[in-house]
């Protein structure tokens, strides 16, 4: 059924008159006419009984009026949603975070909220891997997560910072006093390191690989703060990225910067490559890029 026709049947009803009708519809007469003959034929009965110069509806026309005013009120309430999405003053989004980002992200959060207050933003935290699998599934949207990602998954990716790695160990650590270590430093040395779930320790494991050796592994965990406390009781030495390791209580230990490795804490956005970018999920990358660092062109949307 054509809802042209529908508001012109309305109109008329409304006005009791197929002239009146036509002006407050700025159309011709003849047009208003023609769509309500239409709209009959559609409906296999007359709907408006013609009395010279005014038109009243039969009692199938006043079902189709009163329906009809359901209709077009349904059709200015889409309007004006659709409208209020598209200016970004209501909707939904769901971004995948791994907590080992997720502090970089509370300047990005408050301004996204500033600017768009009637976005209902929803930070799902998993590891780096974990989001890119929810982010391959569709399940998510946009998910941030170390980089690089694998060439093969389907994603296409934004960096949004890149932080040197900077090696943890206790007070008497055979290289303290230096401020920066080579990889090869690390040939013999007991690593603490992130689970194989994060997606830096699988940066690090082919760091290794490519620099040709293999360190022992001390330990394991999925706590920043534990990995620290492990180092600084000399069960290995730790390695962290540079925002966290300036979070956390290094007063007394030997830190040195990882140099001349290649090794950085790469992170990024991630989205399904031939997806679809709501006009929230667009909103969060713009604010991101602000935030977080130059301003990079926004995917295009499929």
């Amino acid at each position: 059924m054509d809802v042209r026709a529908l508001r012109y049947f309305v109109e008329t009803v409304r006005h009791a008159s197929f002239t009146q009708a036509a002006k407050a519809l700025f159309v011709t007469q003849s047009t208003v006419s023609k769509m309500i003959r239409q709209l009959e034929e559609e409906a296999g009965t007359p709907l408006l009984i013609r009395d010279g110069h005014t038109a009243r509806p039969t009692d199938t026309g006043q079902v189709m009026y009163q329906r009809g005013l359901q209709v077009l009120e349904t059709m200015r309430q889409l309007a004006e949603e659709l409208r209020q999405t598209t200016d970004l003053r209501r909707g939904a989004l769901e971004v995948g975070i791994p907590p080992m980002i997720n502090l970089l992200f509370t300047p990005v959060v408050k301004r996204f909220r500033e600017r768009h207050p009637g976005i209902h933003l929803t930070l799902r935290e998993g590891t780096g891997q974990a989001v890119e699998g929810l982010v391959a599934s569709g399940e998510l949207e946009v998910g941030a997560t170390i980089l690089p990602i694998a060439p093969d998954g389907g994603l296409a990716a934004q960096p949004f910072g890149s932080y040197p790695i900077w090696v943890i160990g206790p007070p008497d650590a055979p290289w303290a006093g230096k401020t920066s270590l080579p990889l090869s430093a690390l040939r013999d040395a007991r690593l603490l390191i992130p689970t194989d779930d994060f997606a830096m320790t699988r940066r690090l494991r082919q760091a290794f690989a490519d620099a040709g050796f293999q360190p022992g592994i001390a330990a394991q965990s999925a706590h920043w703060d534990f990995l620290v406390a492990m180092a600084s009781a000399g069960l290995g030495v730790a390695l962290l990225p540079e925002p966290l390791m300036q979070r956390m209580k290094t007063r007394g230990l030997s830190t040195a910067k990882l140099a001349k490795s290649g090794l950085q804490w790469e992170v990024g956005h991630i989205w399904q490559h031939a997806g679809y970018l709501s006009f929230a999920a667009r909103a969060w990358l713009e604010v991101c890029d602000e935030v977080l660092g130059k301003p990079k062109k926004a995917p295009a949307r499929a």
